[in-house]
């Protein structure tokens, strides 16, 4: 990889639920893309604004990734808008097989992501939706408290690629304006930061969501892809599919959107949202190299 910039940068911008991404193209993986250039491009007045950054490179060429090449030509390097590294982001990898379709790299149909938490299969339907195959909800043990202003609730711990506490609350107002982090204790059952999700039911096999995510330029997320999945848990959306052995369809609502979410009697769980690309354009080398230590 290059350690400065100096060629214009191609970039994306795109969004899943108004959950919003900055996308570099970089097949070869020649970008670096070290966190003060991350959080620069994705800063929300002086930059494009991003709630976090698709760098969007073969598998092959990241060493991250080499592993997967052979079931994926494609790697999702995901980074929070703070510039960090994460493993998976629902709505971007809805956001990034939009952006393969848009580049031509592949058509409507089934994709391949590689990302940090596994080989994700998306389909790519010619009505503009994009179904994301999440896999299995890995339900560790330990859980947090969850308290806003005075109240207490039990999270569940919920790992989707990613960590999760969800926690089920009567009015989603009880969440507060989730601009910073809700204290959840004990901390140290999230050694690397946790995304917040606050669950209020709607109805039969219908929630709503509103979350604070780990990293994102803007904390009180519009939507987190991954952390829908968890959400409507058995007996508050729908009959447990592992008893009935039926697939259960449940609907989501975010602030920016809606996404449906299909529980599968082994457990599996598909994410059906939008995906939409909005702008492209490039960057200057000069503006992006200033006060991140890369010129």
């Amino acid at each position: 990889m290059t350690s400065t910039q100096t060629s214009p940068l191609p970039f994306l911008k795109g969004h899943g639920t108004e959950n919003d991404f900055v996308i570099v193209p970089d097949a070869e993986n020649a970008v670096d893309l070290p966190p003060a250039v991350v959080a620069r491009l994705c800063d929300r007045r002086a930059g494009i604004g991003g709630d976090g950054l698709l760098h969007v490179v073969r598998s092959a060429a990241h060493p991250e990734a080499r592993h997967l090449a052979d079931e994926a030509e494609w790697f999702m390097d995901y980074r929070n808008a703070d510039g960090s590294v994460a493993e998976m982001c629902g709505n971007g990898v809805r956001v990034f097989a939009r952006y393969l379709e848009h580049a031509g790299h592949v058509t409507a149909g089934e994709v391949a992501v590689a990302t940090r938490g596994g080989v994700k299969h998306v389909h790519l339907d010619k009505d503009g939706s994009v179904t994301v195959a999440m896999g299995r909800a890995v339900l560790p043990e330990a859980g947090v408290t969850v308290t806003v202003d005075g109240r207490s609730w039990p999270a569940r711990n919920v790992n989707m690629g990613n960590p999760h506490a969800v926690a089920f609350v009567e009015d989603l107002d009880h969440a507060g304006s989730l601009f910073t982090e809700p204290p959840y204790a004990p901390a140290s059952v999230y050694p690397d930061g946790v995304n917040i999700e606050f669950v209020a039911d709607r109805g039969p096999r219908h929630v709503a969501m509103r979350v604070h995510e780990r990293g994102a330029a803007d904390p009180r997320h519009w939507a987190s892809g991954a952390g829908a999945d968890p959400d409507a848990a058995p007996g508050r959306a729908g009959p447990d599919p592992a008893e009935s052995g039926i697939p259960v369809t449940y609907t989501v609502d975010v602030l920016g959107g809606t996404l449906v979410i299909t529980e599968h009697p082994d457990g599996r769980i598909d994410m059906t949202g939008p995906a939409v690309i909005v702008a492209e354009g490039t960057v200057d080398p000069a503006w992006l190299g200033q006060d991140t230590g890369t010129s």
